[in-house]
């Protein structure tokens, strides 16, 4: 199921346990390791802390691992490619069907796609993934790329 996954996250642009304050700085931090790896334009993050502020993305999962899955336009994008971060302290991002409810996030993942279908399929990926709380909880407990590698190859 989660093949696809694997297939577009770049082992450069996984950091695990992170420390966060904000949304934003976790948007920033992945975009970042994306564009040193050549999948961005410099433009990416500001786009997509844009479009998070208008089409939030937090996914409420029932718990306290909720997920993020935060994107921006393909125009800002080289090439296709995911980018994970599991959090040490859950940071706060707007349920993507309540933009007025936040949500405590502890995974985001940041999706730079140059194709409008692809993020549909993108974005069924990853639900699919997610549906498992212990896939999630064993994603935060991750302390290696190897790990990561094991439950989304």
């Amino acid at each position: 199921m989660a093949q696809a996954l694997m297939n577009y996250l770049d082992p450069g642009a996984i950091v695990l346990g992170l420390k966060a304050a904000t949304d934003q700085d976790v948007i920033r931090i992945l975009a970042d390791r994306l564009e040193s790896l050549g999948y961005v334009k410099p433009s990416f993050a500001e786009a997509v802390i844009a479009r998070e502020a208008r089409l939030p993305t937090g996914l409420p999962l029932g718990g306290k691992n909720n997920v993020a899955v935060p994107h921006t336009d393909p125009v800002h994008v080289l090439k296709p490619g995911l980018a994970l971060a599991t959090l040490v302290d859950p940071v706060r991002f707007s349920n993507m069907e309540d933009a007025d409810e936040k949500l405590e996030v502890k995974v985001v993942f940041l999706m730079a796609l140059n194709d409008k279908d692809m993020q549909i399929e993108m974005l069924q990926e990853i639900a699919g993934t997610i549906q498992s709380p212990d896939v999630i909880a064993a994603l935060i407990a991750s302390k290696s790329v190897e790990d990561v590698s094991r439950l989304l190859g």
